[in-house]
């Protein structure tokens, strides 16, 4: 029941705060700032997680927060929630429509709810760790699953940022991969995880991740029939890298990347 009813407020919040950031999309007076790390920070990033801390803090107030944007906040159990406000900020700031918001809840160390929201396409996901996961999209909504592609010749291969491998010294990994494969496109950040998370991808792969732009993703990935880890085939959102997949092709890319 405590799982099922955080479920249910992530699936709720991550809508409404997304909803949030249109007020700021494709608009002529959006004031971008630079933060110390070099990623871009709007007032929409702020407000959208200024809600979400508002909505969860109202309906569990033991509960821990993190957030990209205004740290962390502790609290009395074990549940954690993680919160990416705008995921993909830079197709944000640009007027492109594959930017999400991102809510994840962690039960004793363990990512156990994902709950992501695309607020001009109006669609996103939800899970939680052993009851499914669902795609909505423009008022319908149906069971999540990835695809059964086996063959990388045949796999759609996606990233956020090519040059962001040079990063780990992997570039040569990847472009060995996306050579190898269908074909391979940046259609970035937590929208390629959706395409991998409703068969429409086979591989997502990042080499730089933060933890709250992973939490959402490994249950629903998973819940989706996939696979999520670090490249070390770990099951984590800590690591500060991340393959999600349809399992099917997992162990190909990870010994491809360990093998830079």
């Amino acid at each position: 029941m405590e799982l099922a009813s955080r479920l249910e407020w992530a699936r709720q919040i991550a809508v409404e705060a997304g909803k949030v950031t249109l007020d700021f999309y494709q608009t002529s007076g959006l004031n971008v700032e630079t933060k110390a790390d070099g990623s871009p920070l709007t007032l929409a990033d702020q407000a959208a997680e200024k809600l979400l801390r508002t909505r969860i803090a109202d309906r569990f107030p033991h509960d821990s927060i993190i957030g990209e944007e205004f740290g962390e906040s502790r609290g009395t159990n074990e549940y954690r929630w993680i919160l990416d406000p705008i995921d993909g900020t830079k197709s944000f700031i640009c007027g492109v429509p594959l930017y999400g918001t991102m809510v994840g809840v962690e039960l004793a160390g363990q990512a156990v709810i994902g709950s992501i929201y695309f607020p001009p396409l109006d669609e996103g996901m939800y899970a939680a760790r052993g009851m499914g996961a669902v795609h909505f999209r423009r008022g319908k909504s149906s069971s999540a699953r990835v695809s059964k592609v086996s063959d990388l010749s045949q796999a759609v291969v996606l990233t956020t940022s090519v040059e962001a491998f040079s990063q780990r010294s992997a570039l040569e990994s990847y472009l060995g991969l996306s050579k190898q494969a269908k074909f391979a496109r940046t259609w970035g950040d937590v929208y390629g995880y959706l395409l991998v998370a409703t068969g429409r991808a086979e591989i997502m792969i990042d080499p730089l991740m933060n933890v709250w732009d992973a939490a959402a993703l490994l249950p629903i990935i998973e819940e989706s029939g996939g696979r999520f880890t670090d490249w070390q085939g770990q099951s984590r959102i800590d690591s500060g890298d991340s393959i999600g997949s349809n399992g099917l092709l997992h162990e190909l890319v990870v010994q491809q990347l360990r093998a830079r």
